[in-house]
């Protein structure tokens, strides 16, 4: 008898625990799959939501950074190694940053994803007032039209200005291969046509890694991505930018920036594309 109900016992531990894995798996997976603030749907959920609503406590200088691939860490595959959380920590900017690889100003990713008015509508800007947004996309969206891509540039931003009106706002457009040879085509046409609507919008700062030649180590020889230490690089090219526009370092002081990053649910333990880093 003592044995069968140790064994009843035990089994009833281990669904429990399978319970509580899927659960933690399930607020992942809505993390990363677009369900969060504005245009995207239903308020986020998750620890991401919480360190949200922390940052909207900070009384601090806030940053919000939506991006495709180089935002999300693909390089070092690493999210806390992307190029916006070193320039955030850095800075010392308190920040909220989604990115998803494959996203354009037009284009979803293969698992919905996006666009990039979607993919920001995630971030809470009405309730966080940011003091910088700063949009990096554009190489998702080689081969669109010009002026498709334009008038979708130019939606994003109005998107942003309506919920975050004293945000000054960035836009980073497309980084290509350091190869040339595996540069896709069109990808200049792109490249103009994003900050050909950038800067018809007034005071939106644009920073163009193609037509500006940015160098940063990669993390294949030739490849799109930057290496851990290339994103360092990027995260100094852009403070450099911003200074040259009056954007200063928020000047956090001896204090460590909060930074929330999407993709962490209830629970989970960091993994290396989705994490929550605190003070």
């Amino acid at each position: 008898m003592r044995v069968t109900i140790s064994a009843v016992v035990c089994c009833v531990a281990m669904l429990a625990v399978s319970a509580c894995a899927v659960t933690r798996s399930r607020d992942v997976a809505l993390g990363q799959a677009g369900v969060g603030h504005g245009q995207a749907g239903a308020p986020a959920s998750g620890g991401f939501a919480r360190c949200e609503q922390r940052l909207s406590r900070a009384g601090h200088r806030l940053l919000a950074v939506a991006g495709a691939s180089v935002t999300a860490g693909t390089g070092p595959d690493d999210q806390r190694l992307s190029w916006a959380a070193q320039f955030a920590r850095e800075q010392h900017w308190n920040a909220v940053i989604v990115g998803a690889p494959g996203v354009g100003y037009t284009r979803a990713n293969a698992v919905g994803q996006g666009p990039a008015t979607r993919l920001a509508g995630r971030e809470d800007l009405a309730s966080l007032r940011p003091s910088l947004v700063i949009l990096q996309f554009g190489y998702d969206d080689n081969g669109v039209p010009a002026a498709v891509e334009q008038r979708n540039v130019a939606a994003t931003l109005r998107d942003v200005h309506a919920q975050a009106p004293r945000a000054r706002i960035a836009i980073i457009t497309v980084f290509t291969p350091a190869d040339a040879a595996r540069e896709p085509a069109g990808a200049e046409s792109t490249d103009h046509a994003i900050a050909a609507a950038a800067t018809a919008v007034p005071g939106t700062i644009v920073m163009d890694p193609l037509t500006q030649h940015w160098s940063f180590q990669r993390a294949q020889p030739g490849g799109l991505h930057p290496s851990a230490a290339g994103d360092a690089q990027i995260a100094q090219r852009v403070a450099e930018e911003l200074r040259d526009h009056g954007v200063s370092p928020a000047g956090a002081g001896g204090t460590t920036p909060l930074i929330c990053d999407s993709g962490v649910g209830d629970g989970a333990p960091p993994a290396p594309s989705a994490w929550l880093a605190t003070r």
